[in-house]
C-alpha cells in the first residue's frame, strides 16, 4: 500500500477506491483511501511536505470460519506524511521522507504494536519537463524502509520514468510499471503490472488453530489495462481493471508467521480514483 517515492513529492490529493471479490466465495477485500499533501516552499526550489493518508479495509467475510471474524473485519491504516526535497545540481534533486503510521483493527485503546515507523531516502532526476531533453525521462533511485515487511534494513527503490514519443511512454520500477499509450494529452490508455497490501495488528487476538493471532497482512501481484482522463493538467480521473497473478490474505501471530489463510485463489482487481498532483 505505498505509492512511494514520486506519488508522495508530487500527489497533492487522491481519493480512491479498490475492490478484490474472493473466487468462488462471497467474501471481498474493500479499500477506500485518502490523502492529502500540502508543500511548503522554504526557498528556491526547496521544498518542505506535509500530509496524511487514510485506508479503510474492508474485509467482507460471508464464508463460514471456525473463528470471530468481526475481530478483524475493519482495518485502518493512518500515515503523516512528512517529506524535504530540494535540489543538489541543476539536474538531481534529494527526497526525504518520514512516515509514522497506525495500521490497526482499532477496536480497544492503541499500544506500541499498533505503531510502526517507514520512511525513505531519494535521488530524483527529473528532465520531464526540461525542453531541451529530446526523449524527457525521470529516474528516482533511493532506499526505503518498511516496519511492516519484517526485513530489518533499508530495501532499494529504483522507479524510471521516459516519455519515448508523442504516443508513448513507459515507467519500469517497484511498485508499479506501465506501458502507457496516448490517444491525446487527455487520454491514455495503458497496461501496467504492481504491488499491493497491507499489514495491521489485531486489537482482540484471539486463538486459531491453538496459537494467539495478532496480525493480519495481504500481499498482492496484478497486471492489467488502465485508463486515465486529464480534465487540466493537475486533474486526473483513472481506472485499472486486471487480474491477480499472486495474492496473499494470512492471519499471523506475535512473530509473522502464518497461522491461517483467508485467501490464496488468484480474482479480479479493481481500482479508481481522482487526484490532483503537481
Amino acid at each position: 500500500m505505498s505509492q512511494l517515492a514520486n506519488a508522495q513529492l508530487t500527489d497533492l490529493a487522491r481519493l480512491e477506491y479498490s475492490f478484490i471479490p474472493k473466487s468462488n466465495s462471497e467474501d471481498q477485500y474493500t479499500r477506500i483511501r485518502a490523502l492529502v499533501n500540502y508543500p511548503i516552499e522554504t526557498s528556491e526550489d526547496c521544498y518542505f511536505i506535509i500530509g496524511a493518508e487514510y485506508n479503510r479495509v474492508l474485509l467482507n467475510l460471508e464464508d463460514n470460519y471456525p473463528f470471530n471474524t468481526s475481530l478483524f473485519e475493519t482495518i485502518n491504516i493512518i500515515d503523516l506524511n512528512i517529506a524535504y526535497t530540494f535540489k543538489t545540481s541543476k539536474k538531481w534533486r534529494l527526497g526525504f521522507k518520514f512516515n509514522p503510521r497506525i495500521a490497526s483493527t482499532l477496536t480497544s485503546k492503541l499500544t506500541s504494536d499498533d505503531f510502526f515507523l517507514n520512511g525513505g531516502v531519494y535521488t530524483i532526476n527529473d528532465r520531464t519537463k526540461d525542453s531541451t531533453a529530446k526523449r524527457p525521462y525521470r529516474l528516482i533511485l533511493g532506499l526505503t524502509y518498511n516496519a511492516t515487511t519484517g526485513v530489518p534494513f533499508p530495501l532499494p527503490f529504483v522507479s524510471y520514468y521516459r516519455r519515448v514519443n508523442e504516443k508513448w511512454s513507459f515507467s519500469a520500477g517497484v511498485p508499479k510499471s506501465n506501458l502507457k499509450y496516448f490517444l491525446n494529452e487527455k487520454n491514455m490508455l495503458q497496461t501496467f503490472v504492481g504491488l499491493d497490501g497491507y499489514f495491521a495488528h489485531i486489537q482482540q487476538p484471539q486463538e486459531i488453530n491453538g496459537k494467539n493471532v495478532e496480525n493480519i497482512s495481504l500481499s498482492v501481484a496484478v497486471g492489467g489495462l488502465g485508463y486515465e482522463y486529464c480534465f487540466t493538467k493537475h486533474l486526473v480521473a483513472y481506472l485499472y481493471t486486471g487480474y491477480t497473478f499472486r495474492l496473499n490474505n494470512v492471519i499471523r501471530d506475535d512473530n509473522r508467521d502464518e497461522v491461517f489463510k483467508l485467501d490464496d485463489v488468484n480474482a479480479f482487481y479493481l481500482r479508481t480514483g481522482i487526484k490532483f498532483k503537481i
